[in-house]
């Protein structure tokens, strides 16, 4: 099949098309099931809303991932991991959504999907590196879920990283990845039009989830093509993994129970402290073009950099974490 522009943009029109449509009917359904987010003294919301939106996302992405790999664009390997291990990890996101999954039965179905992805995308990788993969991997797709706390936040978060990575990807050589990466980017703005302040649907585990593990996936598949480091990936999910990351070791050094549901994230604490949902989303998202889109573009021409912009990256982003956090918790009191 001759593939041209046009051929790409209606692919990602359908991604964007099949979440936008999806995400009402998912509505429905939950509604009509009573699945419903009700506010406690952890939540962001304050009326009963509808989760499980993210099963939109992930018909609209896997479905974009099969006409990729049978069209030949994307590379086998790649697909099959975003593929089975994303339905697994979708999957046991969506019954947790309707009916409570205990913890170490998700994290065994976790491990199990980043397993399979190391299976397709790690078979030349040192032991070492796949050892530190595998947690990593699972680290993402929790770290995706805690961030998913307001509205709007995970999936602004996921179409921007989407759209950076996807033309990074492209711009390497690597079309297939690109479109895969793109097509995650659509498949998330179809849904946030439902999720955008004020969220008509939430998007459960089942999306943010699949988001986190599709991410990681992408990061590891570019690693193995040579197209991307991954600390360009680590770049462009800098705003959750540097929020998730520290909040937990921070817990963990209080000698807080840091397994137990919380509400000291740093986008939580900016809306306890009056922060709309729109404002701190709308935040996020000038973060990621301003700032984020152009140092990924540049460590991806800068490559010998790579190691020193990220460290420097992270001091510089962890102070402005810890000095927020600081400035929020005295401005909630």
């Amino acid at each position: 099949m001759a593939f041209t522009f046009v051929t790409y943009v209606m692919l990602l029109a359908g991604a964007f098309g099949v979440a936008l449509l999806t995400t009402p009917l998912m509505r429905r359904l939950a509604l009509h099931y009573v699945l419903l987010d009700v506010p406690n003294e952890r939540s962001a919301h304050s009326v009963p809303t509808p989760r499980g939106g993210g099963i939109a996302i992930a018909a609209a992405f896997f479905l974009s991932l099969v006409l990729l790999l049978w069209w030949g664009v994307l590379p086998r390997a790649a697909g099959m991991a975003l593929l089975g291990g994303g339905l697994l990890v979708a999957v046991i996101g969506a019954w947790d959504d309707r009916r409570h999954v205990a913890p170490q039965w998700r994290l065994l179905a976790h491990a199990l999907a980043a397993l399979w992805a190391l299976f397709w995308l790690g078979k030349d990788l040192p032991l070492l590196t796949a050892l530190l993969m595998l947690p990593s991997i699972v680290w993402l797709i929790n770290l995706y879920n805690f961030m998913d706390g307001i509205d709007g936040l995970a999936g602004a978060q996921a179409l921007c990283a989407g759209l950076a990575g996807g033309a990074l990807l492209w711009l390497s050589g690597e079309p297939g990845l690109a479109m895969a990466s793109l097509a995650l980017a659509m498949s998330s703005a179809g849904f946030l039009v439902w999720n955008w302040p004020p969220a008509k649907i939430f998007m459960g585990d089942a999306g943010s989830g699949l988001l986190g593990y599709s991410f990681a996936v992408l990061a590891l598949a570019s690693v193995q093509s040579g197209a991307l480091s991954a600390l360009i990936w680590l770049i462009l999910l800098a705003p959750f993994v540097l929020d998730a990351t520290l909040t937990l070791l921070r817990r963990v050094m209080r000698g807080e129970r840091w397994y137990q549901a919380h509400a000291t994230h740093l986008y939580q604490r900016m809306t306890q402290a009056g922060y709309s949902h729109k404002q701190v989303t709308t935040a996020v998202i000038l973060l990621n073009i301003t700032l984020l889109w152009g140092l990924a573009a540049w460590l991806w021409r800068h490559a010998e950099f790579a190691a020193w912009t990220v460290s420097v990256a992270g001091i510089l982003g962890a102070a402005t974490w810890a000095y927020l956090q600081s400035r929020m918790t005295t401005k909630s009191i």
